[in-house]
């Protein structure tokens, strides 16, 4: 079951005025977790060389291990070996995986941090946290060799396992106070795991930058839906595959793309996040709606199709607290 928290500041406090929104580019988010299926991969990079968006691929770990790897994993709480999205299924398939990253993030895309073995943390400590952490970090580091491709591993790969994750996303955005404790100690600088009312502004608070997937209007009733494609893939279908409406379910998404866009292009600008998975559902309805979406609004005057990183440095977050230890974007 998904939770989510709500990021609860006032709008009128984040929102700026409409006049001031007008001077800066209308910011769309897209994000991926998981990034493991090697054909999503060549998807998504095309649609990005198409319409020259960045986007932010939240990868889990576990796809990175190879087979000793993959015995030796062990989550806060878990007998080893296990995970609940799978692992690589070869060397092989981890050398192309690595190869689609390194592009990606040459290309501009940002590589972020889903964990590894996709565990609820609702219940997890800080230490828990910051195992998760160092797992992703010494798997990611170690992974051309692992993949048997040491010879092949780029010169600056071991700075960017170091150095070049910035984001996280909780599996089942399970966030708490323990995450952010392990965050900052991990050197983070922002979560994405929250859930918002509608399009906020991120917030800063003790030292994370917080982003949040708004709730949209979706379908004929204009019900509020979490803007990810599980949760649309749950509303239309009860979370059962059903190919049949497949058409009927790609117009739907797309509607509720466009709709909650142009309330934000005409309006405030706030930037708007939309999250999907490495995975098609409902016969791939949503990846054909983001594709329309994208290839749509990308283009368009005044629209910055950015990774999360790359909002952070547009937004120019404010470097003053307020008593509560929050600052606002």
């Amino acid at each position: 079951m998904l939770r989510f928290l709500y990021l609860l500041p006032a709008l009128s406090v984040l929102a700026p005025s409409l006049a001031a929104a007008a001077e800066r580019p209308q910011m769309v988010i897209v994000s991926f977790d998981g990034a493991h299926d090697n054909a999503l991969w060549d998807r998504s990079r095309a649609l990005a060389g198409r319409t020259g968006a960045h986007f932010t691929y939240f990868l889990s770990c576990t796809f990175l291990m190879n087979a000793d790897a993959k015995k030796a994993y062990q989550a806060p709480g878990q007998k080893k070996g296990r995970s609940n999205v799978g692992f690589a299924r070869s060397e092989g398939e981890i050398r192309t995986r690595l190869n689609h990253l390194w592009a990606a993030h040459l290309e501009g895309h940002e590589i972020g941090s889903h964990g590894c073995g996709h565990f609820d943390g609702k219940d997890w400590t800080k230490a828990d946290w910051a195992q998760e952490f160092r797992t992703f970090r010494t798997t990611l580091a170690n992974a051309w060799k692992g993949a048997g491709a040491a010879d092949r591993e780029p010169a600056q790969w071991q700075d960017f396992a170091r150095n070049g994750i910035h984001g996280f996303r909780a599996p089942y955005l399970a966030a708490g106070k323990p995450l952010v404790d392990a965050e900052r100690e991990d050197g983070l600088t922002y979560d994405a795991s929250l859930v918002t009312r509608g399009p906020m502004l991120p917030r800063e608070q003790d030292g994370i930058i917080h982003f949040g997937l708004p709730l949209i209007p979706e379908g004929p009733a204009a019900k509020p839906v979490v803007a990810m494609d599980y949760n649309l893939f749950v509303r239309h279908s009860v979370g059962i595959e059903n190919k049949a409406r497949s058409a009927e379910f790609e117009e739907r998404a797309l509607a509720a793309y466009r709709a909650a866009f142009e309330a934000q292009y005409a309006g405030q600008r706030i930037p708007l996040q939309l999250g999907f998975h490495f995975v098609e559902m409902n016969g791939g309805a949503y990846w054909r709606a983001l594709d329309r979406f994208v290839t749509e609004v990308c283009g368009k005057p005044d629209v910055a199709c950015v990774t999360y990183s790359q909002a952070i440095e547009k937004l120019h977050p404010a470097k003053g607290e307020s008593a509560a230890g929050t600052s606002a974007f």
